[in-house]
């Protein structure tokens, strides 16, 4: 019945981590002049912040922190040394205050940045380098072309007409394109070209910058609503991880309140119906070529409740089990398992003439991948749904099917045929959603016959 009482007693009397200027002698220079750094301690851990300076023994005053007057700027370099130790004071107040609880190195951090105006390139550059680092190149380089985006608008010309600007920010894009194709895109480089971008401040972008942002992306680039929309979330996670991050003050946020508002709207997505699949399943193409493969690919998928392409491509023959597919979902890492349904039976018997290993792909378009190299599996990953989109165009031709088919409809064709004669929770389950109410707004995108009866009604009873 006490337990609570000490564990608040027990969270009063956590240490305060302490804040000094000190010399840190083990780095002294050759010229026998010795770095003054910022010490942190908290639960008996140091940490260091190098303030740049270096000072002559003899010039120290230890007792009192500070350079003797012997020292020739000895008032420029306390002021200095002044506010480096306010400015880590403050931090330390801070994290304690709302009790973050963060370590010497956190709050190392913290001091770091707000002492160094990290401009909003920079810090998406930090972020886009984890991305790619933690091996989620198809966030990374879609983080890098927003900032490109951002890279074009503040470079506007104001003397260039609307129509020879367009064709200069295609013409840079192609370039890149082009560059990355010859010598393989070198996503490092392009990050370190953004760290280095000191000219857009988090203060910078207001509720004025963010509307002149989305006509130009509507007006230049010729962007959807929900792509400028992505770019927006971008940018809100961006400042929102600044804020926490001490870099801007929670006042400039630009998206709180009455000021933007984020609304992601719901397109049309529009699924093949059962008549449409039946034709791709009849279709007769030759064996073994490109399109044939995208058939089965194609097929796969919707025979398995739309599973993403990226992840049909990493299927191994050792993800059958007992009659049951078993894999990870590439996007959240999440276990999947599926009775083998007797279409997709077929299909993979087709394949197993070329079955090498136990570990060997299924499909053939990760065969030639590095098994070591992430970024190497990404990137014929990518290739081969460019391809893929490229021979569905063709399949829709000689099915006669009008509907724009395309790899991801193979998840859209599912939920229309599925419609509403299925449990929410089975399908839930069958699409992977972490959430039912994901599942139930995904699912009313191909839920019509209640809304149909009742236009029909209405149409029916009118004089």
């Amino acid at each position: 019945m006490f337990y609570p009482f000490f564990v608040s007693l027990r969270k009063a009397f956590i240490p305060m981590a302490s804040v000094k200027i000190v010399l840190v002698k083990h780095k002294q220079k050759k010229d026998g002049t010795i770095p003054i750094a910022v010490r942190i301690i908290k639960n008996r851990k140091p940490s260091y912040i190098f303030t740049g300076e270096y000072i002559l023994e003899k010039d120290w005053n230890t007792e009192e922190k500070c350079a003797r007057k012997s020292h020739p700027n000895s008032t420029r370099l306390n002021n200095l040394l002044q506010k480096k130790l306010s400015e880590a004071h403050a931090q330390v107040l801070e994290s304690e205050a709302s009790n973050d609880n963060l370590s010497t190195k956190q709050i190392k951090k913290r001091i770091k940045r707000s002492g160094n105006n990290t401009s909003f390139f920079q810090f998406g550059a930090e972020r886009i380098k984890n991305k790619y680092l933690a091996g989620t190149f198809s966030v990374a380089n879609a983080e890098l072309s927003i900032l490109y985006n951002i890279e074009e608008f503040l470079n506007l010309s104001k003397t260039k007409t609307r129509k020879e600007i367009i064709q200069d920010i295609k013409q840079r894009r192609k370039n890149r394109i082009s560059k990355a194709r010859k010598n393989g895109r070198n996503t490092p480089e392009e990050i370190k070209y953004f760290s280095k971008l000191k000219k857009l401040s988090f203060e910078d972008i207001d509720t004025a910058f963010i509307n002149k942002y989305k006509s130009f992306c509507a007006s230049y680039l010729n962007q959807k609503t929900r792509t400028i929309t992505n770019q927006l979330i971008f940018i809100r996670t961006l400042y929102n991880t600044a804020i926490k991050e001490n870099i801007v003050d929670r006042k400039h946020y630009p998206f709180a309140g009455e000021k933007e508002k984020i609304r992601i709207s719901s397109g049309n997505k529009i699924g093949l119906s059962r008549e449409e699949v039946s034709k791709i399943e009849k279709l007769d193409l030759e064996k073994n070529t490109s399109i044939w493969h995208t058939k089965n690919v194609f097929l796969f998928s919707y025979y398995f409740a739309g599973v993403r392409i990226s992840d049909v491509l990493e299927i191994k023959w050792s993800d059958f089990v007992d009659g049951r597919l078993y894999y990870q979902m590439n996007k959240n890492e999440k276990p999947v398992s599926l009775k083998i349904p007797a279409q997709a039976l077929n299909i993979i018997e087709k394949y197993k003439p070329f079955k090498k290993s136990k570990n060997d792909y299924v499909f053939p378009f990760l065969k030639k991948a590095d098994p070591n190299s992430k970024e190497d599996i990404f990137k014929k990953t990518r290739n081969a749904t460019k391809l893929f989109n490229k021979y569905l165009k063709r399949i829709a031709n000689l099915c006669e099917i009008e509907k724009n088919l395309s790899n991801h409809i193979a998840r859209h064709t599912f939920g229309n045929i599925a419609g509403d004669r299925i449990n929410p929770l089975m399908l839930q389950k069958l699409y992977r959603h972490s959430n039912l109410k994901t599942t139930i707004g995904y699912q009313a995108n191909f839920i019509h016959k209640e809304a149909d009866d009742a236009l029909e009604e209405v149409l029916k009873t009118s004089p």
